[in-house]
């Protein structure tokens, strides 16, 4: 007979998750990401099995007034479900109205942004300015869940500033509202994305939370900090995303290390053949023009820390066809 044969351990990052009737296959989230979560973005992830996805936030007004291009960040396909849309806005009297735009488009989450950081959001009071009236949190929580039935998410930073960490007072507020789940950037707005997330912040909104979820954010990189951020802070799931940008793969690398695999090393073809798929489906959802100009951005997620890189992204930058750019991606030697 063989040694005694134990059941392998899996981390209940790989368990499902319920968000009222919405149910999660797994707890990892990609992130919603402005001017980067786009469709082909998102086509690309989903084949590596992400619980839920985020598309870019979209403004409230400019969706409610029927605005075409917000629309179209709001593109995806069946393979793409679960998905979630994000508004971003400040007035309870368009939150109703915008969600339900969300909810009839047939996503299965929507998400307030109460996180981005930069200054032509907050200057109206959006995004991470929302954190300075957690009252107001609330009331644009409760018009959104009073108008549709799938499950309200929102999205914050741990504070404004050092001075003015309150995460777990808008967890509650936003509990009480009638959010589903509550994902935890642990940095303030001021910081942007400066200096280490301190998880602290994401475990202080775990221990305020009754019944919502909490989701927690920043410096996700790769499978070992996922685990280690659940264990570490209690988080119902993690919310991948500036670790998501030129590894869209990063999902599969948390369920390896979920299951006690080793990581998998990404070697610099299989980056190459992961840029290509991705410029594929820029060209297959874009006219070529804004295809060739999405690269400009999109290689460098890629292509980050090796020799050449430069030359690399100069190049890739000026290319002037769809040959030119595949020919970049898959001929061009880092280390000549």
């Amino acid at each position: 007979m063989g040694g005694v044969w134990t059941v392998p351990v899996k981390h209940r990052i790989l368990d499902p998750l319920a968000l009222g009737k919405t149910t999660l296959p797994n707890r990892i989230i990609y992130s919603p990401l402005a001017g980067c979560s786009d469709l082909p973005f998102r086509s690309v992830s989903a084949r590596y099995e992400p619980g839920l996805i985020y598309c870019e936030m979209v403004k409230m007004e400019p969706l409610v007034r029927g605005d075409a291009t917000t629309f179209h960040l709001l593109d995806y396909e069946a393979g793409m479900h679960p998905i979630g849309g994000q508004l971003c806005g400040s007035k309870p009297e368009l939150a109703g109205a915008s969600a339900r735009i969300i909810e009839d488009l047939g996503f299965d989450v929507v998400d307030l942004n109460c996180g981005c950081p930069v200054d032509k959001v907050t200057k109206d009071g959006s995004g991470s300015g929302m954190l300075r009236n957690p009252e107001r949190i609330g009331e644009v929580i409760s018009n959104m869940v009073a108008a549709v039935k799938i499950p309200v998410t929102v999205k914050i930073r741990a504070g404004w500033d050092d001075d003015s960490i309150n995460g777990a007072e808008i967890t509650r507020v936003a509990e009480e509202a009638g959010a589903v789940a509550i994902a935890v950037h642990g940095r303030t707005r001021s910081q942007a994305y400066k200096g280490p997330a301190n998880w602290d912040h994401i475990k202080a909104c775990v221990d305020a939370a009754t019944t919502i979820k909490v989701f927690g954010n920043g410096d996700v990189f790769d499978g070992e900090s996922a685990l280690r951020m659940m264990d570490e802070t209690g988080c119902d799931a993690i919310l991948a995303s500036r670790g998501t940008m030129g590894a869209p793969w990063i999902a599969e690398d948390i369920q390896r290390a979920a299951r006690g695999e080793q990581p998998k090393l990404r070697r610099l073809e299989e980056i190459r053949q992961g840029l290509l798929d991705h410029f594929m489906e820029q060209v297959r959802y874009e006219p070529t023009r804004r295809a060739l100009i999405s690269m400009r951005r999109v290689g460098c997620w890629y292509i980050k820390s090796t020799a050449h890189t430069r030359e690399f992204r100069h190049k890739i930058s000026r290319a002037q066809s769809v040959d030119e750019v595949k020919d970049l991606i898959c001929n061009f030697s880092f280390d000549a």
